[in-house]
């Protein structure tokens, strides 16, 4: 959700298929990105619907595991292994944490007291966060006056977003600052996963596969000492929290994998820039949250920011 993009590099299939109808290919994978943009915009509502029935951690533990098991299905499907290695589990033990049980968690309990819209925009924030901390962690990364500009831009939005100028009146501190580390949260665990990652064997299918067991069994420790069971399952909540998992998390990835290996990685985190239009038009429309003329400006300011703050691709 976070504009999640593929944690492990994407293998050139070794045999290239038959090249499609140009017409039909086009419109397929332009179909498949728009469902993708969806998919993600409304998982902010999902959530927002998941916390009115279940605890924040219970939200975050369904959606990993029902994520869990619609990529191990796909994994059965194609006969594909989970990775193998102590060192390996070890690293997507940590990878685990920060790219599912931490954020989802920390969004889950942001969108206690912020509405699903804000929740959306502040996920928007993650290539900012992930500019920033690239060039510090990242050597490689050179610095330019195109990405500081887009930072600093990107950050004005945040203010924006928020009100700065009027005290930040009527924004919940807590949860929009949850949803910022949340945000956070995300270029770390990439960042991570790159610096001792980037060689490690095995598809994306079954590394994600497996990250997604462990924040299974990370998130189910902490919802069993934190929480208490549910007494019932109300309808609502109970699909929200399984399409959220199934969908939202599982067959999305899937679906990223197939368009970053059709047209690339950087058509493909374009999606990154629709996932705060739909996350919140849907909390607007279904969800009847207020909407200032700040939050859509800042918004847009937040994503020209992130746009401006990308290294170019050649």
């Amino acid at each position: 959700m976070s504009a999640p993009t593929t944690p492990h590099p994407v293998s050139a299939p070794a045999a290239a298929p038959a090249p499609p109808n140009p017409a039909t290919g086009r419109l397929d994978w332009r179909l498949r990105f728009a469902v993708l943009s969806a998919v993600w915009g409304f998982s902010f509502l999902l959530i927002k619907v998941g916390t009115e029935a279940y605890a924040p951690f219970q939200v975050a533990l369904g959606r990993v595991s029902f994520g869990a098991l619609a990529l191990l299905a796909v994994l059965l499907i194609r006969r594909e292994r989970l990775p193998r290695g102590r060192r390996t589990w070890a690293h997507l033990t940590v990878a685990a944490l920060l790219l599912n049980a931490l954020p989802f968690s920390l969004f889950a309990y942001a969108e206690l007291t912020i509405p699903s819209s804000l929740a959306g925009i502040c996920n928007a924030t993650s290539p900012l966060w992930g500019m920033a901390l690239s060039l510090v962690a990242l050597s490689e990364d050179r610095p330019t006056r195109r990405r500081f500009a887009g930072l600093g831009l990107g950050f004005l939005g945040v203010l924006t977003v928020l009100g700065a100028w009027q005290g930040f009146s009527g924004i919940d501190a807590k949860g929009t600052v949850f949803a910022l580390l949340a945000s956070l949260s995300y270029p770390i665990g990439w960042i991570y996963i790159r610096r001792t990652m980037a060689s490690t064997p095995g598809s994306p299918l079954a590394m994600t596969s497996a990250q997604l067991m462990i924040a299974t069994v990370q998130l189910g420790v902490v919802s069993a000492l934190f929480t208490s069971a549910p007494t019932s399952f109300p309808l609502w909540p109970t699909l929200s929290v399984i399409a959220l998992g199934a969908l939202g998390t599982g067959m999305a990835l899937r679906m990223q994998y197939g368009l970053v290996a059709e047209v690339g990685p950087t058509t493909a985190q374009m999606v990154t820039y629709f996932i705060p239009v739909i996350a919140t038009t849907a909390g607007v429309l279904l969800l009847d949250e207020q909407l200032h003329w700040n939050t859509p400006v800042g918004a847009a300011v937040v994503l020209a920011g992130a746009a401006l703050s990308q290294p170019r691709r050649t």
